[in-house]
């Protein structure tokens, strides 16, 4: 397991817990880091989710930073509240400009010069597949790469469906739908920091905005990108995100469908191949 450290920053209206992988200090003899990630998790659920994914990213040669978004995981505020995702994107660039001020080789920091700047691989799943892509819009130019996992764009029909009712019906993600393992589900529903409780209102008049932003606001350009998603997907259809994934394609885009996975790839039965696909990704433009 590679080793981790929690920590915290200010966010944008409070306190965001956040964590980092592979320190160099102590890689538990996992490569000299070459690149770094960012992790964008998805609504209702938090960073911790991540180790494994962490895990292998670490072993292939990455440092990894991830948050809980505002109102997730360990993060402040009402639970699953997002009241703008502009701020949810403001938040993940300070956790990239916090670990790049204390990593070595930053000013008055020891250690190697090129630790400081090290090429940034985004990898957003589902609502951070949204988050990602904005980042991504706004960004662009500190992203060496964008990795969007069964990405909330273009249209979320669960949203559209959910707006037009009031109350807004308590009607937990079915745990069957994650992954074709059903430990996954089983450890989803166990989780006490994972969300069961129904959608708020504001955060879904938010999760539309943000897509309607995302929509208006260009293309990824030549940032290379890699859409990865599974083709049971029932929680993100496929669908609504080629759908959003058609508006933002820059000239560097990569597709690849799994078949018959679910919405959580990297939980997926065949989630070292998803793995593999996305390290090989990473690897082909940055070199092994």
């Amino acid at each position: 397991m590679a080793t981790s450290n929690e920590w915290t920053f200010d966010g944008t209206d409070g306190e965001r817990v956040a964590r980092t992988w592979g320190g160099v200090a102590d890689r538990g003899g996992a490569p000299e880091p070459r690149y770094v990630v960012l992790l964008a998790h998805g609504y209702g659920e938090h960073i911790g989710r991540y180790e494994y994914v962490a895990d292998w990213l670490v072993s292939r040669g990455a440092i990894v930073h991830g948050v809980d978004h505002v109102g997730h995981g360990k993060s402040a505020g009402e639970r699953v509240l997002v009241g703008d995702y502009e701020d949810v994107v403001a938040d993940l660039h300070t956790l990239l400009e916090l670990t790049r001020a204390s990593a070595p080789g930053s000013a008055g920091r020891a250690g190697p010069a090129d630790l400081a700047d090290l090429p940034v691989v985004l990898i957003g799943h589902s609502m951070g597949g949204m988050i990602g892509a904005r980042f991504a819009q706004r960004y662009g130019e500190e992203l060496a790469a964008l990795v969007l996992s069964g990405p909330v764009l273009g249209r979320w029909q669960v949203v559209d469906d959910l707006l037009l009712l009031d109350p807004i019906p308590d009607t937990p993600i079915e745990p069957s739908t994650l992954s074709r393992d059903p430990a996954v589900g089983e450890a989803y529903v166990a989780d006490p920091l994972v969300w069961h409780g129904p959608f708020k209102r504001a955060t879904l008049e938010a999760l539309n905005a943000g897509l309607a932003l995302i929509a208006r606001s260009g293309d990824l350009g030549t940032l290379p990108a890699l859409w990865i998603q599974g083709s049971d997907d029932q929680l993100v259809p496929l669908v609504d995100s080629r759908a959003g994934i058609e508006v933002i394609a820059g000239s560097a885009l990569t597709e690849h469908i799994f078949p018959g996975a679910r919405h959580e790839v990297f939980n997926e039965t065949n989630r070292d191949e998803v793995l593999g696909t996305v390290t090989d990704f990473v690897d082909g433009l940055l070199g092994a």
